[in-house]
Order: C-alpha cells, then sequence, then structure tokens
C-alpha cells in the first residue's frame, strides 16, 4: 500500500539546516587553516620587524632617552661633576629665573638673533630660489655655487667671517672706505657684534634654498598660464599662486629654522673667541642661551643648572613648535 507523502515542508527545511550544519566545518576548513597560516605569518613578521628595530631602539635609549632622563634629573640636583649628585628640588629653576645674572641677558640676545636672522634667512633664500628656478644658461652651476656654503663647518665659516669683519685689516672696512664710509668695529663693538653675527648666519641660507627650490618645482605650470591669462601680473602670481602653492615648504623652513636659531652655538662662540673678545663678548654682546648654558655646565661645572636651561629650551622651542602647528591651518595650503 502506498502511503501519502505526511512530512511536512518544514521538516524538509529542518534535514537541509542539518545537512549544512553537518558540511559547513568541512566548508569552512581551508578559510580557518588560511587564516592560522596568515597569523603565523603576520606573528613572525612582527617578530621580524622588532628584530631589525632592535638597534635603533637601543641606540635610542642608550644615546638619547638615557641622558635625557638623566639630564631631567641632574636638573633638580646640584651637580658639579666631581661630587655626587644633591637633591635639591626645584632652586635651579628658581635660580636660574630670579637670581642668575647671565640668564635673561642670553635670551634676550637670542630671541634677537632668532626673530632678525630667521626671516631673512627665508627671505635670502626664498629669492635666490625663485631667481635660480628660471631657465638661463649655467644654472645648475649657479645652484651649485650657491648651495655651496651650505656644506662647509660652521666653525671654519665663523672664522672667515672674523676676518672679514677686521676693524682694521678686514676685506669689509676696506671696501666700505673705498666708497667714503667708516666701517665699525664689528665683533669688537657691542653695537655691532650682535649684527655682525646675524649676518654670518645669513651664509647658510644653501639649505632653505633647495627645499624652497623643490617646492617651487612642483607648482603647476597650468596655474601660472591660467593667472597670466586672466591678466595677473609677475606679483600677483607671486602672491596668489607660487606663496599658496609652497606654503607648505615655507612652514618646514619656518620650524626648522626657528629650532636652528634658538639652539645655535658654533657661530656665537667661534666667532667671539676667534675676534679675541671672549666667549658671547664682547659684555655679553654675543652670549647666546646654548653659549650660556655652555659655560654654566663646561667652564663652571654647573652641571644642575646646565641641565635646567636645557630643559627650559626644550619646553620652549615645544611651545613655539606647537602654535606654529596650531596655526597652520590658517595659512598652509594642503589641498
Amino acid at each position: 500500500m502506498n502511503l501519502p507523502n505526511t512530512q511536512s515542508p518544514d521538516s524538509s527545511l529542518t534535514n537541509s539546516a542539518a545537512i549544512s550544519a553537518v558540511a559547513l566545518p568541512d566548508a569552512l576548513s581551508e578559510p580557518i587553516a588560511f587564516q592560522r597560516v596568515r597569523r603565523k605569518w603576520h606573528d613572525t613578521d612582527t617578530a621580524r620587524f622588532w628584530f631589525m628595530m632592535t638597534p635603533a631602539l637601543l641606540g635610542f635609549i642608550i644615546f638619547a632617552a638615557g641622558p635625557m632622563l638623566t639630564s631631567l634629573y641632574l636638573s633638580f640636583t646640584k651637580y658639579d661633576v666631581l661630587s655626587s649628585p644633591q637633591w635639591i628640588g626645584i632652586s635651579n629653576y628658581t635660580y636660574l629665573l630670579r637670581h642668575d645674572p647671565a640668564f635673561w641677558p642670553s635670551v634676550k640676545v637670542t630671541a634677537i638673533f632668532a626673530g632678525c636672522s630667521v626671516p631673512l634667512l627665508l627671505l635670502i633664500a626664498l629669492s635666490i630660489a625663485i631667481l635660480l628656478n628660471q631657465d638661463f644658461f649655467a644654472r645648475n652651476i649657479f645652484r651649485t655655487i650657491f648651495f655651496l656654503p651650505a656644506l662647509l663647518p660652521a666653525a671654519a665659516s665663523a672664522v672667515v667671517w672674523v676676518w672679514i669683519f677686521d676693524p682694521t685689516r678686514g676685506l669689509l672696512n676696506h671696501a666700505l672706505a673705498l666708497v667714503g664710509i667708516a666701517g665699525p668695529a664689528w665683533m669688537h663693538s657691542t653695537t655691532w657684534a650682535l649684527p655682525a653675527l646675524i649676518i654670518i648666519s645669513l651664509w647658510g641660507f644653501g639649505r632653505a634654498m633647495v627645499i624652497f627650490l623643490a617646492g617651487l618645482q612642483e607648482v603647476p605650470r597650468q596655474l601660472y598660464e591660467a593667472a597670466q591669462i586672466d591678466g595677473a601680473g609677475p606679483l600677483h602670481r607671486f602672491y596668489h599662486v607660487t606663496l599658496p602653492m609652497i606654503s607648505p615648504v615655507l612652514f618646514f623652513n619656518l620650524v626648522i629654522g626657528i629650532i636652528d636659531a634658538l639652539k645655535a652655538f658654533d657661530l656665537a662662540f667661534v666667532s667671539s673667541t676667534s675676534a679675541s673678545v671672549g666667549a658671547g663678548g664682547p659684555a655679553r654682546a654675543t652670549l647666546l642661551y646654548t653659549l650660556n648654558l655652555y659655560q654654566k655646565s663646561f667652564q663652571y661645572f654647573h652641571m644642575g643648572l646646565g641641565s635646567a636651561m636645557a630643559w627650559l629650551l626644550f619646553l620652549v622651542i615645544l611651545l613655539l613648535t606647537a602654535i606654529n602647528f596650531a596655526l597652520e591651518k590658517r595659512w598652509v595650503h594642503t589641498s
């Protein structure tokens, strides 16, 4: 006897689900295996990465992070190298800010030096870069000539410039005398020593110039052509096309220039000592902040004060850099 099919549709669906449940692990076995292999390779790559990074990390910890943390500790101590450090809290900082006779004069000299040298350096570097971006004969030779001073050691350049600024035998005063101008004493004058130091610092504009030149070469020619078609003159094209397009490069050079100016040391040290006016002389006219730091640490062996000065300089540079990045969105073209 043929019995009717009494299996309901729901039971067929249940059987299909059961079959699928049985077959599902076999179907997923291959993707799971691939996931395990991928995870194994990922772990291997991570281990290889940290293995390759070990020399750099050790170098950073030993030669950078370690000395920084040590100087932070020493800034709260009285330490003269010959005896063990003695914890004195924030006395080093209060002495520098309230009682040290050379601290604020060095801050003033450094502020004037940075405030004058950085804008002048950017202006000269950008102007020369614009000229060298033109198409003319032997352009690459002139680029090399203008960049060469940046490759010279700062100490060697300072010695040459001290000879140029010599009040009696110097090339500059001799050239001024030819046109009837009596040159000043330059490095021997409290009035002209710092301007002379600023002029010496401008000698190394080649690094910023090369960066500006690279930025200028990335400006699309179509923008200049469109501006020229609209009737824009050279000045309008510069202000409305060139400056916005190279603003990231200008921002980079500005930040680096401020940092370099605030931590400038070798120019002031070599210039003042070569001119026989004493380090930072005459009368502290060229006593930059880092030169004052050097004297406290390595001439008078006040390592605690020197460490405190180093950390104050670090905080000032960090603050100025943060301000620059906060103002970046207002004038830097990023699109």
